[in-house]
């Protein structure tokens, strides 16, 4: 590894985007020169990250769904870890109290997901929550939406998953993220850094909260390793 540049693992949405979730142009090239190794962790499904790597130009190493979904282009290795099943039926039950998830009919933030379900924020929280519970998941509000997620996986085990498949050490990685459910990624990371709109435990657990938000804040959060 360069003895001054960590590798990096980063949040997408409220990370490395505006407020819209657009993509903010500035990150591109820092993305596509970093020197070590960049992990892209969200909560999103994997086509959405892997994508975003495919477009950068970068090898393709994300954590999705929350943990949930770890793929290495490195290994070809793929993990899906989280009760898919249990996820389905709480979408199910939650539908039969004559609520809905939110997304449309062709719910596209459902659509490629394989171990968690999400649910738009405009939805009811506390009928979700105890069915989530009854199942033995938990729910995320990340500000983005709500995440049907199994306890088991979060963005740490995700980071750890592959430090595994690629011999990495988590203590060795700068984390950049926003919201709760970068929490236990800053856990595991060497250095965790949250942006200025960032929630309230992703504050906690970080080491820095930088002065600028969003994507600026991504900038501010990577400048000292920047040449």
């Amino acid at each position: 590894m360069d003895s001054d540049v960590p590798p990096l693992v980063v949040d997408i949405d409220g990370t490395l985007t505006d407020e819209s979730r657009a993509l903010d142009p500035r990150v591109v090239p820092v993305l596509r020169e970093w020197p070590e190794r960049v992990v892209v962790a969200t909560g999103k499904a994997m086509p959405f990250p892997i994508a975003l790597c495919e477009f950068l130009g970068i090898e393709r190493t994300v954590v999705a769904e929350n943990g949930g979904v770890v793929f290495v282009e490195a290994t070809d290795e793929l993990r899906l870890e989280g009760d898919y099943e249990a996820a389905m039926a709480v979408a199910e039950a939650y539908r039969d109290l004559g609520h809905d998830l939110g997304f449309g009919a062709v719910d596209l933030a459902n659509r490629w997901r394989e171990t968690e379900l999400v649910v738009s924020l405009d939805q009811p929280l506390e009928p979700l929550a105890e069915l989530a519970a009854a199942e033995g998941l938990v729910v995320l509000d990340t500000g983005f939406a709500y995440h049907v997620t199994d306890p088991v996986v979060d963005k740490g085990t995700g980071l750890e998953a592959i430090c595994e498949e690629l011999s990495l050490d988590a203590g060795d990685f700068l984390a950049v993220g926003d919201s709760v459910n970068d929490a236990q990624m800053f856990d595991h990371a060497g250095e965790a850094v949250a942006v200025a709109n960032a929630d309230e435990t992703a504050r906690e657990r970080a080491d820095r909260v930088t002065d600028a938000a969003f994507a600026d804040g991504f900038l501010e959060a990577v400048a000292p390793y920047r040449r």
